[in-house]
């Protein structure tokens, strides 16, 4: 997979989490049922956005597999009634893909883990570049790596 390395600045983000495992059977539900909630019942009320793009975020890796998975939105500051993160500033693999925001995705994770990068798994996050063709939708993967 081509990939070009950037560099980002911090940006703040609010939405909804659940903490979830990668060997969990669930997993998929877990991050399916935020996103659901998230278009449902966040989305809307989000008055702070900065754009209109989505963001799946993933943070808090821990040895056995834990990790927290974040369904939100950039925002110019805080929204008191939601959760709020901070995408810190680094470096990141950057890629760019196109189709269907299930499946390509999908494909996605399961061809990085493959792949040698030096991953710093700190942040890494999902950011849907909007529009209404959900079988091909521009979607842009960052990947934290050290250094």
């Amino acid at each position: 997979m081509d990939y070009e390395i950037v560099e980002l600045e911090k940006r703040r983000v609010a939405g909804i989490s659940a903490v979830t495992n990668y060997h969990a059977s669930d997993a998929a539900q877990v991050i399916g049922g935020l996103w659901d909630k998230f278009f449902k019942d966040t989305y809307n009320l989000l008055e702070n956005k900065s754009n209109e793009k989505c963001i799946g975020l993933y943070t808090d890796y821990k040895e056995n597999g834990d990790y927290r998975a974040m369904i939100c939105a950039e925002v110019t500051k805080s929204e008191q009634i939601f959760e709020a993160m901070t995408i810190p500033k680094g470096k990141y693999a950057k890629f760019v893909i196109n189709g269907n925001i299930v499946t390509a995705v999908q494909e996605f994770w399961q061809k990085l883990w493959n792949m040698k990068l030096d991953r710093a798994f700190v942040c890494d996050f999902e950011e849907y570049q909007g529009g209404d063709d959900m079988d091909n939708m521009e979607i842009h993967m960052y990947v934290s790596l050290k250094g």
